[in-house]
C-alpha cells in the first residue's frame, strides 16, 4: 500500500509532506504558546496541523519501511549500506514519536488555552496554560530536531551512495 504511487516509490513523495507539516506544526505551536495575539488567528489551523503533522510522519515512516524492504528483496542494497539505512530509520521513528507527542500536546494546548485571556478553557488555569506552553515548546524543539536529523541522514544516504 505504501510502496508505490503511479510507478514511483511512494517514500520520496510522502517525505515531503512530513518535511513541510511537522515543522509547520512546531512553529505554529510555539507561536500559539508564546504569542497570545496569534491565538485567535491560528487556533483552527493549529488543531488541523496537530493531526496532519503526525499522520504525515507516519506515512513517511511506513512508506520508507516498505521502500527498504522492496530494495532488499530485489538485492539493491549492499550489506555495508544497511547500517546507514537503519540509522535513517531510527531517526524516522524518533520523528514519528516526537511529532505524535507534539500533536497531542498541541491539541491539549488548543483545548485548554483559549484565544483570549478572558475566556479560560475547560478546566484551564494559569498553571495548566504555562505547563502546556512549556511542553509544546519542548516538543516542538524535539520534533524539529528529529525532522532535520532524519532528512539529513536520508539525503546523505541518497547522495553519498552505497
Amino acid at each position: 500500500m505504501f510502496e508505490e504511487f503511479m510507478g514511483i516509490p511512494a517514500h520520496p513523495l510522502l517525505i515531503h509532506a512530513a518535511v513541510v507539516f511537522v515543522p509547520l506544526l512546531a512553529l505554529a505551536a510555539v507561536g500559539y504558546a508564546i504569542l497570545p495575539f496569534l491565538r485567535p488567528h491560528i487556533r483552527l489551523v493549529l488543531a488541523g496541523l496537530a493531526v496532519v503533522g503526525p499522520v504525515s510522519a507516519l506515512l513517511a515512516k511506513l512508506s520508507g519501511d516498505a521502500f527498504f524492504e522492496r530494495m532488499r528483496e530485489r538485492d539493491r542494497v549492499t550489506e555495508g549500506f544497511v547500517p546507514v539505512i537503519e540509522r535513517h530509520q531510527d531517526f524516522g521513528e524518533m520523528t514519528l514519536w516526537a511529532s505524535l507527542a507534539l500533536g497531542v500536546v498541541t491539541l491539549a494546548l488548543v483545548y485548554f488555552v483559549r484565544p483570549t485571556a478572558a475566556a479560560a478553557g475547560p478546566g484551564g488555569t494559569r498553571a495548566v496554560s504555562v505547563a502546556l506552553s512549556a511542553l509544546s515548546v519542548l516538543a516542538a524543539a524535539a520534533a524539529l530536531y528529529y525532522v532535520v536529523r532524519t532528512g539529513d541522514s536520508g539525503a546523505k544516504a541518497v547522495w553519498e551512495g552505497q
